[in-house]
């Protein structure tokens, strides 16, 4: 299994998305993500989103908050743990990025836009500053087949 991390960055009541459109066979082609990616040999999960953050939009991040992990299961891709953060402070400038395009969306937009079905479920305990958690998401090609949280399943 895979470590990355992934983080909305928020500001003036809008997230920085990432609109997944420029690379090929991109498991996320096409939908709306926030940002982050890989973690590194050796780094925390907070260390490797404050540098993909970077990477990805030129910001420097402060006081990532630390939301919960995320256990991707598939049948078409490599499984995934995902630290999950919510990020109010930063500086610097935004610049282009090379996996899709960055803009800012207002929170109450976002759920319109293509996106994983348990991302929603996510979201929303990310929203509502739910305590720390551990979200199970299983999915069948593009579908959501299972999600627990905390060990105990959902919907």
């Amino acid at each position: 299994m895979k470590s990355t991390t992934l983080g909305y960055i928020e500001k003036d009541g809008c997230y920085l998305l990432l609109h997944r459109v420029k690379k090929e066979n991109d498991l996320n082609k096409d939908k709306w993500i926030g940002i982050g990616g890989k973690l590194e040999e050796n780094e925390s999960p907070e260390e490797g989103m404050c540098r993909e953050a970077l990477e990805e939009t030129g910001l420097t991040i402060r006081s990532p908050r630390y939301c919960g992990i995320v256990t991707f299961v598939s049948d078409l891709w490599e499984g995934e743990y995902m630290h999950l953060f919510h990020i109010t402070e930063f500086d610097g400038q935004l610049r282009d990025c090379d996996e899709g395009v960055l803009e800012w969306i207002p929170i109450e937009r976002f759920s319109a836009l293509p996106q994983w079905a348990g991302d929603k479920i996510f979201l929303k305990l990310l929203r509502d500053h739910a305590p720390f958690f551990s979200l199970k998401l299983q999915y069948e090609g593009e579908r959501l087949a299972y999600a627990a949280l905390n060990g105990e399943r959902i919907g």
